[in-house]
């Protein structure tokens, strides 16, 4: 399918950007919280993933710009 119709082509067929996404995402996330969960029982791993999410979104939130689109632009 690359060849023939090119690469970004392929990434919308097959929702690889998607993957993409979410891959850079858990790789963020192994950096700075770690790779493996440290509570034993399963409702203080869903605390701690959300706990983890927390600060891994407020970090991103931090350094993300803020956008501001206009359609009618008026002098």
């Amino acid at each position: 399918m690359i060849a023939k119709r090119g690469r970004l082509h392929w990434q919308a067929a097959t929702g690889y950007g998607k993957r993409a996404l979410i891959e850079t995402t858990m790789g963020r996330y192994k950096a700075l919280i770690g790779p493996r969960l440290r509570a034993r029982s399963f409702t203080a791993q869903q605390t701690e993933v959300a706990i983890g999410r927390a600060v891994l979104n407020r970090m991103l939130a931090t350094g993300r710009p803020d956008s501001v689109r206009r359609k009618n632009r008026q002098p």
